[in-house]
């Protein structure tokens, strides 16, 4: 087998919930050694907490705080290390895992790194190549928000996305859960790759500086120029677009079915037309164009929905893209793992778990990319907590084991986190009539083949 694109760089990963751990994900997919560390008192909470993700099979089991689906995603492939950072002890191991390593992620509040003395410039003395990625809500350094806690959920609201997420007349609207984490993960991914790269070139490291909400505003660029340019301010338009008619999302045929179709021109609306057997439609001048169907989009919605409804969403699908007309069936997430092209594309992974865990064969999300010349895939489980205190101690740094053994005794390392509690374990079918699940299906798996 070829080389994985990252085999032999090391990744220190300290960093916790969505959009660096994501990137350390990926890392590890591409190769990249990737050693998650975290805190004895506090584990990331997407291993539990009450917050993230569901337990395999809703079971909690022993060890709950090694089992949930969120933290599985976000963290396969990697090792763990648990260091108790707060104590000068276990900084020290940090500082020296950091001469042993490539790239060092972290995603506290700016004071955090600096006030235990491993901000970049203490890095960098103890590693000049060292390349430091830093997450935080606002940027170190410069502006009034920089030690601003913050969280995508709230960041939708700073940089513009609820402001025309929504429909019209209606409040502002979030695009979807912690979508700018995600934005910050390829952010960081694009960032490490040209770091990497002006380091084999040059021999110096660097830090990249990642603000979520500039990562957040860079995806409004358009709404920006035609306020800068123009005057516009952005409004909210639901499921339509400023230069296309029709566009929305539309039921098919079956309870809570949905296809989604964006006409660009109107070759392609005369087209829609004849699909639809409409000649009337197709000759009224009045939506000839573009601002005509746009002005009539309503009544265009009401035409577009009586046929679709008569309609399996897939076969709409696939005879509107036969004649060039951009569409998809809306999928819920329970139909991607069932969708031909997902499974064709071995964007859906199967992981197999260690025995003793009791998890079996599991689905996990792979990349939105595949490349010609390297087979990636999801390299393993994500690992327990501390699986590696022990090896990466004695074996990487050469401790002796009675050392390794009293930071045992003294917790500053462990294997078992001394804080939190298991997210709670509700009957799927009491959710499904509380509104907080859509389905639940407990043949669900065996359909999977797992």
């Amino acid at each position: 087998m070829p080389p994985l694109p990252l085999e032999g760089i090391r990744v220190l990963d300290s960093t916790y919930v969505f959009a660096l751990p994501y990137t350390g994900g990926q890392l590890a997919d591409l190769g990249a050694e990737v050693i998650k560390i975290e805190g004895p008192g506090r584990p990331d909470i997407t291993r539990g907490g009450g917050l993230y993700g569901t337990f395999p099979d809703n079971e909690p089991g022993e060890d709950w705080w090694n089992r949930p689906s969120t933290y599985q995603l976000l963290n396969r492939g990697k090792r763990s290390l648990v260091l108790d950072m707060s104590r000068e002890e276990g900084r020290e191991i940090f500082r020296e895992m950091v001469m042993v390593s490539d790239v060092v992620m972290e995603n506290f509040t700016p004071r955090v790194m600096r006030r235990w003395g491993l901000d970049y410039p203490n890095l960098r003395k103890l590693r000049p190549d060292i390349i430091m990625v830093s997450n935080t809500g606002y940027g170190h350094g410069g502006g009034p928000y920089s030690s601003y806690p913050a969280q995508a959920t709230t960041q939708e609201g700073t940089h513009g996305h609820c402001w025309v997420t929504g429909y019209p007349g209606d409040e502002p609207s979030k695009a979807g859960r912690s979508f700018v984490d995600f934005l910050s993960t390829w952010s960081a991914m694009l960032a490490i790759g040209s770091a990497l790269r002006y380091r084999n070139r040059t021999g110096r490291g660097q830090w990249v500086d990642i603000g979520m909400y500039q990562a957040g505003v860079m995806f409004l660029s358009e709404y920006l120029m035609d306020a800068i340019v123009n005057g516009r301010e952005g409004e909210r338009i639901g499921n339509r677009h400023p230069y296309r008619a029709p566009q929305g999302a539309y039921p098919a045929a079956g309870e809570d079915q949905w296809i989604a179709l964006s006409v660009a021109d109107n070759e392609q609306w005369r087209t829609l037309c004849r699909l639809m057997e409409r000649p009337d439609l197709a000759e009224d001048e009045r939506l000839g164009s573009v601002q005509g169907r746009q002005t009539r989009h309503d009544e265009i919605d009401a035409a577009i929905s009586e046929w679709t409804r008569q309609h399996d969403k897939y076969d709409l699908m696939h005879r509107m893209q036969a004649v060039g007309i951009a569409s998809g069936p809306v999928l819920s997430g329970k139909e991607v793992h069932f969708d031909p092209h997902y499974r064709s594309r071995n964007f859906l992974e199967r992981v197999q778990y260690p025995e003793d865990s009791g998890m079996g064969e599991r689905i996990i999300m792979g990349r939105p990319y595949q490349m010609s010349k390297t087979a990636l895939s999801v390299r393993g489980p994500a690992p327990t907590f501390g699986q590696d205190n022990l090896a990466l101690l004695e074996t990487l740094l050469g401790k002796p084991s009675d050392q390794v053994g009293q930071l045992a005794d003294e917790a500053i390392i462990t294997t078992v986190p001394t804080s939190g509690d298991p997210s709670p374990t509700l009957d799927p079918q009491e959710l499904v009539e509380r509104g907080q699940l859509a389905e639940w299906d407990p043949e669900y798996r065996k359909r999977l083949g797992i």
